[in-house]
């Protein structure tokens, strides 16, 4: 009984607002690729399940999350069931709405949207490109936001490397690196997650984790669970979907999305979420 109430109390410090020690109002952030609604996926298609993604948002309640593979019809869709928040992001394909998005929705009454942008993983960042041996256009979507409340600000970076092209993922981490220090500096508190199609223990996170440490590594409360399920038809052990932070960011919680919305899955990944203070 000691151990289920345990359990338990755990579950409700992290779907409830709560406050640190210090005063500081915890903030909480998802990743999540809901995959395309182009897929080919049989039963579960996007129109079949696109009722999980506002369900998962009302349940969690996430203060900021990014999104992977964002069509603009699913983005509208999102829009529209959740209408407190914001939405920054283009779409890969034209730096307007084509192809996939990896937009960031925040809480409008909460933050307040200081610098925003988007910038290609190739050689040429600054335009619509596909980098190195890349199978597709890649990008990443920062905001730069402040808390209303306390004043405090911090960047977030959410992205999505490739899945075929071996260089394009490790050359994306350098260059995601270089951005970060440009955009943010090398101090300010940063947040990067998304999906990067890659293992926890690749090399290719290297460098990386030389500037940013590992929310689902470092936070005092956290799981190692898959994230990628291939709607059943993937093992449950490969994790390929992270959150990296650095700077004056205490992680309290890291957690595996993996619960029911509604669905039998929610989408091929499960989101995965971090609860942090500045």
């Amino acid at each position: 009984m000691k151990k289920i109430a345990l359990l338990l109390l755990l579950a409700a410090s992290f779907s409830m607002p709560a406050f640190a020690a210090d005063g500081a109002e915890p903030i909480k952030l998802i990743s999540y690729n809901l995959r395309t609604s182009h897929g080919k996926d049989g039963d579960n298609v996007w129109m079949k399940r696109r009722h999980a993604t506002p369900e998962m948002i009302r349940r969690e309640a996430p203060d900021v999350f990014g999104v992977q593979e964002g069509l603009i019809d699913q983005l509208h869709y999102i829009d529209t069931e959740c209408p407190q928040y914001a939405r920054v992001g283009v779409g890969r394909d034209d730096g307007a709405e084509k192809g996939e998005f990896m937009a960031v929705y925040y809480l409008r009454d909460r933050f307040e949207l200081l610098d925003s942008g988007t910038f290609w993983l190739s050689e040429t960042p600054d335009k619509v490109s596909r980098g190195w041996d890349g199978a597709c256009n890649r990008t990443v979507t920062w905001v730069e936001l402040k808390d209303r409340k306390s004043g405090k600000e911090f960047f977030y970076f959410n992205t999505h490397l490739d899945h075929k092209g071996k260089a394009a993922r490790e050359e994306g981490v350098k260059l995601l690196i270089e951005k970060i220090h440009e955009i943010a500096g090398k101090k300010a508190p940063a947040i990067v997650g998304g999906d990067f199609n890659t293992p926890v223990d690749s090399p290719i996170f290297k460098p990386l984790t030389k500037y940013m440490v590992s929310a689902r590594a470092k936070a005092a409360t956290t799981d190692h669970k898959g994230t990628f399920n291939g709607f059943g038809s993937a093992p449950d052990t490969i994790v390929i979907d992270h959150l990296y932070y650095r700077g004056k960011l205490k992680c309290q919680l890291f957690a595996t999305l993996d619960g029911n919305y509604g669905a039998p899955y929610i989408s091929d990944h499960y989101p995965i979420a971090m609860v942090f203070t500045l």
